[in-house]
């Protein structure tokens, strides 16, 4: 399955919390991620998940809040995630950056 970040949630994703604007890290997690990520573990298959089409960088509260709240709102395990998650993007940092989270994550 695909997720494109951009198209199917906002060409202009930003913040942690909704408090902080309509395209947040928290409501990318709770109405696209979650549902995704579910979807993918039932069918045995994994979420490709686009960031490129973004025309402005990602912030880290945006993208900690997206990718490690699957793991500290206990949604899904590190291992779920690494088995389910595959982050496409032309800038590894994104990558490392997003994986970082998850894995600090798993550590609380």
């Amino acid at each position: 399955m695909k997720l494109n970040l951009a198209k199917d949630f906002s060409p202009n994703p930003f913040g942690r919390y909704p408090s902080d604007g309509p395209n947040s890290g928290e409501r990318f997690r709770e109405e696209k991620l979650k549902k995704a990520l579910t979807e993918c573990k039932q069918r045995q298959e994994t979420l490709e998940v686009y960031l490129d089409d973004v025309p402005i960088g990602l912030g880290s509260s945006f993208l900690d809040e997206s990718f490690a709240g699957l793991v500290l709102k206990r949604y899904f395990s590190l291992q779920d995630l690494k088995n389910l998650l595959v982050i496409k993007t032309t800038d590894p940092s994104y990558k490392d950056e997003i994986w970082s989270y998850i894995e600090e994550a798993a550590e609380h």
